[in-house]
């Protein structure tokens, strides 16, 4: 089975490329990622494929000068990146790549290869999701040039695949057609990176923890408000600061700037209850990360958390409310309260663990690919 993933940077598909070539697939990776990072990060060398170079011009401008004429540069990202892949790519059964970024490549692998393809979609049907973000007023929404591609990358694929059911329910409302094409698989986590935390005793019981951007579409206004209606709860925040203003001056509110990802769970032991109120998210990993340190979840029904619940073990410590304030406040509560009481939040056993592992979420990956081409990919 010989199988091309193509990406620009890690994400989780570098992930997926390592558990595939160990399952005995031939994998090709095309990225930007420079090849001692990828081969850091467990991809085999004989499975990476660069494309800095051949796409280097129109790279440079995205990373150096994104918002120098964003329009043009939009386009010219895209398009050196497609160019890059078609002048490097390799006969493949499937070619698996990131919705909206990758359209002419995909169209080059169907035609030139009759490869398969499984397009990647990590967040909502991309009109669910804009609807979501206006009627938040987030800004940096998707651009009408982004949309177009990515709702002819839904067309054109064989499998579209998505990390959690929310997504896939918003497929299902915003084009039925599309069902019969949805692969729902949770991504997963590297457990060396994240092993069971073991919080100091000087760890507040009611602290709350969230990694990740301070901004809208994180939901972190909805989280401070719910934090705020419990006057004993804290709130300890790791990441950028964004769009909307962190409360500085709320002794209850802590702040720590981003941390490299193995220094992660330093922090991960700080907290029993991990918080996400995102309003649209597919999946956030960080999430997965939280579970396999063994604190409780709270998150909203927009973050893909509830497709953690992969075990009874694992469902006990999650917690899902609405993206709204009083619900989430709730959930808080709930948490909380099983993190208080003694023997409540166990810890999770070595066999919950591995259903979070990225070992589990690649085997599920494979399955489906021999289903979709035949063990030798010959479908």
């Amino acid at each position: 089975m010989k199988i091309g993933i193509a990406t620009f940077g890690r994400f989780h598909v570098l992930d997926l490329a390592r558990e595939l070539d160990g399952l005995g697939a031939e994998v090709r990776f095309y990225s930007c990622v420079p090849r001692k990072r990828a081969l850091r990060f467990g991809l085999p060398e004989r499975c990476y494929r660069g494309l800095a170079t051949l796409a280097a011009p129109a790279v440079g401008w995205h990373i150096l000068a994104p918002r120098l004429l964003p329009r043009l540069q939009e386009r010219a990202f895209v398009h050196a990146l497609n160019a890059a892949v078609i002048a490097r790519l390799e006969p493949c059964d499937a070619f698996i790549c990131m919705s909206g970024l990758y359209l002419e490549a995909a169209r080059f692998a169907k035609r030139r290869f009759g490869a398969k393809v499984w397009l990647e979609r990590g967040s909502r049907h991309i009109r669910s999701q804009l609807e979501i973000l206006r009627q938040a007023g987030v800004s940096g929404l998707p651009s009408d040039f982004g949309v177009r591609r990515e709702l002819e990358g839904y067309a054109l694929a064989d499998r579209i695949v998505v990390p959690s059911r929310q997504v896939a329910e918003s497929f299902a409302a915003c084009d039925p057609d599309l069902l019969a094409k949805l692969f729902v698989n949770p991504y997963g986590v590297d457990l060396d990176q994240f092993p069971p935390a073991k919080p100091g005793a000087d760890v507040p019981a009611r602290r709350v923890l969230f990694v990740g951007g301070w901004n809208k579409r994180k939901g972190v206004d909805l989280l401070v408000d719910a934090v705020r209606r419990r006057g004993d709860v804290g709130l300890l925040h790791v990441g950028a600061l964004g769009d909307v203003p962190f409360p500085r001056a709320d002794r209850r509110f802590e702040h720590v700037d981003p941390v490299p990802q193995w220094t992660l769970k330093e922090q991960y032991a700080r907290a029993r209850v991990f918080a996400l109120a995102s309003r649209e998210e597919g999946l956030a990993m960080v999430q997965v990360q939280a579970l396999a340190s063994g604190l409780a979840l709270v998150c909203t029904d927009r973050t893909g958390g509830a497709d953690l619940a992969l075990s009874p073990g694992l469902a006990a410590r999650i917690f899902v409310a609405a993206p709204e304030v009083e619900a989430i406040a709730r959930a808080l509560d709930d948490a909380l309260t099983l993190a208080d009481r003694p023997g409540g939040l166990v810890p999770l056993s070595e066999s919950d663990r591995a259903l979070l592992s990225w070992s589990a979420y690649g085997a599920r990956y494979h399955r489906e690919l021999e289903a979709c081409l035949g063990p030798e990919g010959d479908a």
